[in-house]
């Protein structure tokens, strides 16, 4: 069974209410330089509880802050996939500092990528493992490559680049 609802005077199938989004013409204001606008959300009601266990989880206030989040990081996101565009990222390593030349490899390509790589941090979890974090800063097409190659190395058991880059909301 679909049931209707109202919207501005019109009669709307509850699957097409569960997909649109009411813009309300009132406007808060935060601080005398940010104007949040209060927006209205249909979400299917399980979904919903899924979503209010995770920000309980994640220690947000509120809903509100959580969607703000989830919204700058698709718009990061985006920003990141230019490659032109200016990120900065980490890559974490991990690796058995036994492999044969592996740290040799690895600080090879620090030196090649000096312009890109801005620190290093190096640590030792057991005889023989160790993590690496890298800070990079660039084109985005330019930190993906060192990244890449950082954890394309032989002997390299383990590695991530999470990237970011400051998003206009204005």
């Amino acid at each position: 069974m679909v049931r209707a609802g109202r919207l501005g005077g019109v009669t709307i199938p509850a699957r097409i209410r569960a997909v649109h989004a009411t813009i309300q013409s009132s406007m808060c204001r935060e601080n005398e330089t940010e104007v949040l606008e209060r927006i209205g959300v249909a979400i299917d009601s399980g979904l919903l509880r899924k979503f209010d266990g995770l920000i309980q989880q994640r220690g947000y206030s509120n809903r509100s802050e959580a969607i703000r989040d989830l919204i700058r990081a698709e718009l990061v996101n985006e920003v990141a996939q230019s490659p032109t565009s200016i990120v900065a990222g980490t890559v974490t390593l991990l690796y058995d500092h036994h492999v044969r030349l592996l740290t040799e490899k690895l600080t090879a390509l620090k030196h090649d990528f000096q312009g890109t790589i801005v620190s290093t941090m190096h640590v030792h979890l057991d005889h023989q493992n160790c993590l690496e974090v890298l800070v990079l800063r660039g084109q985005s097409a330019d930190v993906h490559r060192v990244a890449d190659l950082m954890i394309a190395t032989k002997g390299v058991k383990h590695g991530r680049l999470v990237v970011t880059t400051p998003v206009q909301e204005n």
